[in-house]
């Protein structure tokens, strides 16, 4: 895929400067898949994340900073504001960090700045989509750029053995592949070795898959839209997504 580090800041500077273009006077909107959440809601959660990661990059801990110093949120006139001067230390951090550095995370397997630098591009790109759909603004995003926070999102945001859930879940207990069909990459899905676990491996099988672009893969992973996949299982399907987390 050759998404560079530069490419994965350059993405989130361009989908922050979208989300805050999008929320801008659409602060009472409803969200429609964060249920219960406004606009304004959106904005103040994806403040806190730019200053959650961007205090892990820029201090190497070996924990999740306090909660008692998270900044204060801003009053609504303030939000988008705030939240640009969020989203420009959090570039300006990432573009500057040693990506190899130490650092906590959430997953086990990939303790460092880099894991940080290429999650936080789902972040943003999604939140971007949210605050458009919410406001009818245009979204799009870059389709090698989407087709790594795929890759990313299967390889860390499901049940693996390396990281796994306790108690386990349902197994699998089949195999699909997905395939982004803008840039040709595509994924196969089968049980791990652990029970209640996911592998994922490159490259295409026999087995039915579930086929869109790169960017439309990435919104179905986030449960934002809906793809045809009239031959793969729905009960398949269901077991995945119980074996998925997006937090």
């Amino acid at each position: 895929m050759g998404v560079s580090t530069d490419d994965c800041v350059n993405a989130i500077d361009r989908h922050s400067a979208g989300f805050a273009a999008a929320a801008r006077d659409q602060l009472t909107r409803p969200v429609q898949h964060c249920p219960g959440w406004s606009v304004a809601d959106l904005v103040r959660h994806l403040t806190e994340v730019h200053w959650f990661w961007a205090t892990i990059a820029e201090e190497l801990p070996h924990s999740p900073p306090e909660q008692s110093r998270k900044p204060a949120r801003a009053a609504d006139a303030d939000l988008v504001d705030v939240f640009e001067t969020g989203a420009a230390r959090l570039v300006q951090v990432l573009r500057s960090a040693d990506q190899s550095a130490a650092c906590w995370t959430w997953a086990p397997q990939a303790q460092n700045v880099a894991f940080i630098t290429r999650h936080q591009v789902q972040e943003a790109a999604v939140h971007h989509w949210d605050a458009a759909d919410a406001g009818g603004a245009l979204w799009d995003v870059d389709p090698t750029v989407a087709a790594d926070c795929v890759d990313e999102f299967l390889h860390y945001s499901v049940s693996s053995d390396a990281d796994h859930e306790d108690p386990p879940g349902e197994p699998l207990a089949g195999t699909f592949v997905v395939r982004a069909t803008d840039t040709g990459d595509s994924w196969t899905i089968a049980d791990g070795d652990l029970p209640g676990t996911i592998l994922v491996s490159s490259g295409t099988t026999t087995a039915p898959a579930v086929e869109g672009t790169a960017a439309r893969l990435l919104l179905w992973l986030y449960g934002r839209a809906d793809l045809h996949a009239s031959d793969v299982p729905r009960d398949l399907l269901a077991r995945f997504r119980a074996l998925t987390y997006t937090d």
